[in-house]
């Protein structure tokens, strides 16, 4: 199925690694998994991710690597 014949809902949700994916809007989210406010056709939500997701790294890496940054 291309993207322009998928008509399903999608919400883009987010862990608590600051990690985004997406998942269909008529469903519960998985476990450990939170909506991030944005609804939308696939192509729509992969944009907003795209855009909002700006570094690819788990948030407990990001502390880490500040934590050594602040150390030296």
């Amino acid at each position: 199925m291309s993207g322009e014949d998928d008509k399903t809902q999608y919400k883009v949700v987010i862990n608590h690694e600051e990690q985004y994916s997406i998942w269909p809007a008529d469903r519960e989210n998985a476990l450990g998994w939170k909506d991030a406010g944005k609804q939308g056709t696939k192509d729509e939500c992969l944009a907003y991710i795209k855009e909002v997701w700006t570094d690819m790294r788990p948030l407990s890496l990001r502390k880490r690597m500040e934590e050594q940054k602040s150390k030296s």
